[in-house]
């Protein structure tokens, strides 16, 4: 493999060329040359031709959903590489939702044997509980030595106290993360989305907020009293990050992430019944959509996670009732950051997408320098495109994004030696 990229600019604060335009020359996977003109007339080198393209290191996202093993007729772990890699990531958290359930180290091993021949990495998260049935602690040393990145119960959340507690514990002693979805799912047990006026002219059961909040709350003092590490992803209130943020000026080791789809959609849009629109957390209120996009400028929002839900056709066109929950994202994430936020600085955006998550989560971090490993997403701010249901690399299409149009262009990636660029 080798590729040269035609006057890119470099967004990588750790790098001596952050912010400059330069040529790239990779070969083999590494960064070979970094200078201000690259001249080769070689027929084997595939040439990327300068478009005011911008490269950074390798994106990463912390939640998604390959349904691989058990429900492959959602997504499989091929199209959700295939989806990542059209997104701009070179790295994705897999949930242990499948069935059987991630929670061993034979599951972990599946998967990371299954998917070594893939363009993206895929990093297994390991179930904290057995069955995700918050009753017993799943095999979390054996799974972290197999390579499970991090613990987490998914779509099922811990509910009891002690077993967290518990699990905070166990990770502590290699360093681990335990990453939680805020829901208490006692309270609000059959709403459908936020509990408020609209949910009542909808004739919509609700789900308060406090339903989030309660657990954070929980969750940050036991990451408190354990002295261990939690990341609260898919936070959708106000109060959510009120309490984060206090809590770090404690020096408790807590991070979180937030979804693209909470920046971007309010309560008010759910008045058409759309069920690609029924998510967990729901879509909450006007004023807590702008608490999170002050949040991700303020840089109190570590990341961006997707929450990639693939629904097949059945699950999805039903009465908003019988409807199931999630929608796809790694396809759309950045074009609607970019889109929201477009103040965002290059900088701002590779944390967000990249360098927060490779700290907290401790993965390889490659600078782009000469004889590095090229770990890299290349992509356009600009470039205005338009999500269609043909356009998804995923098996799924319950977004409901299509038919917008956003601003934000992924161009490609480049990891483990091989090049994925969008034609």
């Amino acid at each position: 493999m080798r590729l040269l990229l035609k006057q890119v600019t470099i967004s990588d604060p750790s790098s001596a060329f952050n912010d400059q335009v330069k040529d790239l020359l990779i070969e083999q996977g590494i960064i070979k040359q970094i200078a201000d003109d690259i001249d080769l007339n070689d027929e084997d080198i595939q040439i990327v031709p300068s478009n005011n393209y911008i490269v950074s290191p390798g994106w990463v996202d912390v939640f998604s959903h390959f349904n691989d093993p058990g429900f492959e007729f959602n997504e499989t772990l091929e199209s959700g590489a295939a989806a990542a890699a059209a997104g701009g990531y070179t790295h994705v958290f897999v949930l242990p939702d499948t069935k059987p359930v991630v929670h061993n180290k034979t599951t972990v091993e599946y998967i990371v044997q299954k998917a070594k021949s893939l363009p993206v990495n895929i990093h297994p998260l390991g179930a904290i509980t057995k069955n995700l049935e918050g009753n017993e602690l799943a095999e979390m040393y054996d799974m972290r030595n197999s390579g499970a990145v991090a613990f987490s119960d998914g779509l099922s959340p811990v509910q009891t106290p002690g077993l967290l507690l518990k699990a905070l514990q166990y990770v502590k002693a290699f360093d681990g993360v335990i990453i939680q979805m805020p829901v208490d799912k006692s309270i609000g047990k059959y709403g459908l989305m936020n509990e408020g006026i609209i949910s009542t002219q909808l004739g919509l059961p609700g789900i308060p907020s406090i339903a989030e909040e309660l657990i954070i709350s929980r969750d940050i003092e036991l990451a408190k009293y354990t002295g261990s590490k939690i990341h609260l992803t898919g936070i959708s209130t106000a109060k959510s990050i009120e309490l984060i943020i206090a809590a770090r000026k404690q020096g408790i080791e807590v991070t979180c992430s937030a979804t693209p789809y909470h920046l971007f959609f309010s309560e008010e849009d759910l008045q058409d019944y759309d069920s690609n629109l029924k998510v967990n957390p729901p879509l909450r209120t006007a004023k807590d959509v702008q608490a999170l996009k002050d949040a991700v400028l303020n840089g109190d929002i570590d990341c961006i996670a997707s929450h990639h839900l693939p629904q097949n056709w059945d699950n999805k066109n039903c009465e908003f009732e019988y409807a199931a929950y999630g929608m796809i994202g790694l396809e759309t994430s950045y074009a609607v950051i970019n889109t929201l936020l477009p103040q965002l600085t290059s900088g701002q955006l590779n944390k967000l997408f990249s360098a927060n998550a490779r700290s907290i989560f401790s993965l390889p971090s490659y600078s782009i320098e000469e004889n590095a490993i090229a770990d890299l997403t290349i992509y356009d701010r600009n470039e205005e495109i338009e999500i269609t249901k043909n356009s998804f690399k995923s098996k799924s299409s319950n977004s409901p994004f299509i038919g917008h149009k956003l601003r934000g262009k992924v161009i490609g990636i480049i990891n483990k030696e091989k090049v994925s660029l969008k034609q």
